[in-house]
């Protein structure tokens, strides 16, 4: 299975690469990540420059596609070509939003009534959009789920491994990356935030 990490110019670096680098832990469980750009390379809001490992196209093949967070998200859902070109469809997609990239799944009319979670900048936009924001790091509902706050992007990854592949590949990836001596806390607090036992897609 294969997942669609969204990322555009401008983007938070902790957003994108640790959903990254936790879902490929699940690699062995048939499970891989992919950094998915617009344009060849993009560069991030401190000025890192990384070349796309998938272009948008990607994402109409992808079984789980996250979109990431970063300071031009507002010239993203103002372009409208640029949104046109993100097919995303919860019917048959995982579809996840890191801080701001909440702001585009509202734009892409997929919340309806779904409250949100996601970071404290950009929370008076997405408000705008009539959507409501949770005071907490995670929130999911079906195939949708939203993160806020750049370290709340464990959560979404966790999340995606254990819809895509299950629990325990999760709960691996979770307890290979946690602090030492903290192991048993992390892997608890995390699969307890995510909602851990909903049935993964095979």
């Amino acid at each position: 299975m294969q997942v669609a990490i969204v990322t555009f110019d401008g983007f938070n670096e902790l957003d994108s690469f640790i959903a990254s680098a936790l879902i490929n832990r699940a690699r062995g469980a048939g499970l891989r990540a992919y950094i998915t750009t617009p344009t060849d390379t993009v560069t991030s809001m401190n000025g890192v420059t990384v070349q796309g490992q998938r272009p948008l196209e990607f994402i109409a093949e992808a079984d789980a596609v996250l979109i990431g967070s970063g300071i031009r998200t507002r010239d993203v859902v103002a372009d409208l070509g640029l949104l046109d070109a993100l097919p995303l469809d919860p019917g048959r997609q995982l579809i996840g939003s890191q801080c701001s990239g909440a702001l585009v799944l509202a734009k892409l009319g997929l919340l309806g009534s779904m409250p949100v979670s996601t970071d404290i900048t950009s929370r008076p936009f997405v408000e705008e959009c009539g959507v409501r924001v949770l005071d907490a790091p995670f929130h999911t509902e079906g195939s949708i789920a939203t993160a806020g706050g750049c370290l709340a992007s464990q959560y979404l990854a966790a999340w995606t491994i254990s819809r895509t592949v299950g629990e325990a590949a999760a709960l691996a990836a979770v307890d290979y990356v946690a602090p030492v001596g903290e192991k048993a806390e992390t892997v608890r607090r995390v699969m307890s935030t995510i909602g851990a036992g909903a049935p993964a897609l095979r």
